[in-house]
């Protein structure tokens, strides 16, 4: 193959790609487009003029709904606005001024955080913003590794949490064991060690294939006495819209009796209308009916580049059975280079670095593919765009071996 030739021809088309962010595809939202218009002019529901002010914690139709999606009691959700990561936002600058009843996080002269890696870069963006400091976690393949947030957990006493995104990890795709979900609530749970467990369940229904269920982790807890160590989030953003749907956070009556002062001073109610549509529009569409919809769609893609990716014999893959991401491992070395080279061709591909905190990954070897807002025949191009890449980078480090 001539890598080199390829690359100019490429270069001559001007291309505009991008597989950056994992959004719906335009195929997707139009599963949801009957929403927009859904009939609001039943104004009152449980005796709520869903126009007015109130029901902080959403409506209780809605906190049922994110029930079902989250697949934990509806006692412990929140149905809030359009976005689950401004209700962790909310949540962080709550424990820095107030705090989960150990005092505030902004009295500590530092907080850190562990972070699960290769991790979700908005986590870290998180982290960043409040001067929380990170600390890396590898993933074994069931979650995060459980010896090494042990023995983290036990010398660092300024460890107050970890990030988790459950199942379909972004970016690995792995689903946690139950070993591993029992495994931290065990070991945040002595006075000493007492953290935050910021379980992100935002591909809580979003499998490509048969339905993989994950244990709640609000009932594992109670089976310890553990519940209030546990802060769950999710949303519809990749059910129905993403720019508007609804948030939801789910967390102990005791936390819920702590956040609800400070989460009052921010706002006096949530859109309920908005969250009214949502319900009746999974009154008339059943919720496993329409993420099958959503699979459809995007298994396509997946086994498109993983069908790509076997062309070629560079490095290593994921291909999980669920969840908007892969995730591509090439040689130490190579990641920057391989990311650069493709911008040059007018295919954008998330820094290298973003699935570490700091941006830095150490290897330089991660990068993230998010292929489901593109086409399929854009898909096409950009996968055999990021072959030629590879290409050119295993070329040039030969040569200078």
């Amino acid at each position: 193959m001539d890598y080199i030739k390829e690359f100019e021809a490429f270069k001559a088309k001007n291309l505009s790609l991008d597989l950056t962010r994992g959004k719906p595809s335009t195929d997707q939202l139009d599963l949801s487009t009957s929403l927009i218009n859904f009939d609001t002019n039943e104004f009152v529901e449980n005796g709520i003029d869903i126009r007015n002010y109130g029901e902080i914690k959403g409506l209780e139709t809605c906190r049922r709904l994110g029930s079902d999606i989250l697949g934990c009691n509806q006692d412990y959700i929140w149905a809030g606005g359009n976005s689950s990561l401004s209700l962790m936002s909310q949540f962080l600058t709550f424990l820095f001024i107030e705090g989960n009843g150990a005092g505030p996080w902004g009295n500590r002269e530092r907080v850190s955080v562990l972070c699960p890696v290769p991790g979700y870069d908005r986590h870290f963006k998180l982290c960043e913003t409040f001067g929380i400091n990170m600390i890396p976690v590898d993933m074994t393949g069931e979650g995060p590794d459980l010896n090494q947030v042990q023995h983290l957990v036990e010398n660092d006493k300024s460890i107050k949490g970890i990030w988790c995104v459950p199942k379909y990890s972004n970016p690995t795709g792995e689903v946690y064991s139950l070993e591993v979900m029992e495994g931290l609530l065990d070991i945040f749970s002595s006075p000493e060690n007492k953290g935050v467990i910021f379980w992100d369940n935002g591909y809580a229904v979003h499998d490509l294939s048969d339905h993989i269920s994950l244990p709640d982790i609000f009932s594992l807890a109670e089976k310890k006495n553990l519940e209030d160590l546990v802060i769950q989030f999710g949303s519809t953003s990749k059910i129905t819209f993403a720019g508007a749907g609804i948030g939801f956070i789910a967390m102990s009556r005791s936390n819920q009796e702590l956040f609800l002062p400070f989460y009052s001073a921010l706002m006096i109610g949530p859109d309920k209308l908005n969250q009214a549509k949502h319900v009746r529009f999974f009154q008339e569409n059943d919720l496993t009916d329409h993420m099958r919809k959503h699979a459809s769609i995007i298994r396509p893609k997946f086994d498109l580049v993983d069908s790509k990716l076997r062309l070629q014999n560079f490095g290593t893959w994921t291909k999980p059975e669920g969840g908007y991401f892969m995730l591509y491992k090439t040689r130490p070395g190579f990641a920057k280079k391989v990311i650069s080279l493709a911008a040059e061709l007018g295919l954008k591909l998330t820094p290298a670095g973003s699935t570490h905190p700091y941006g830095i990954d150490s290897e330089d070897a991660y990068i993230r593919i998010a292929p489901t807002a593109c086409s399929l025949d854009e898909l096409d191009t950009a996968m055999d765009v990021l072959l030629c890449c590879l290409g050119i980078a295993e070329e040039q480090a030969n040569r200078e071996t």
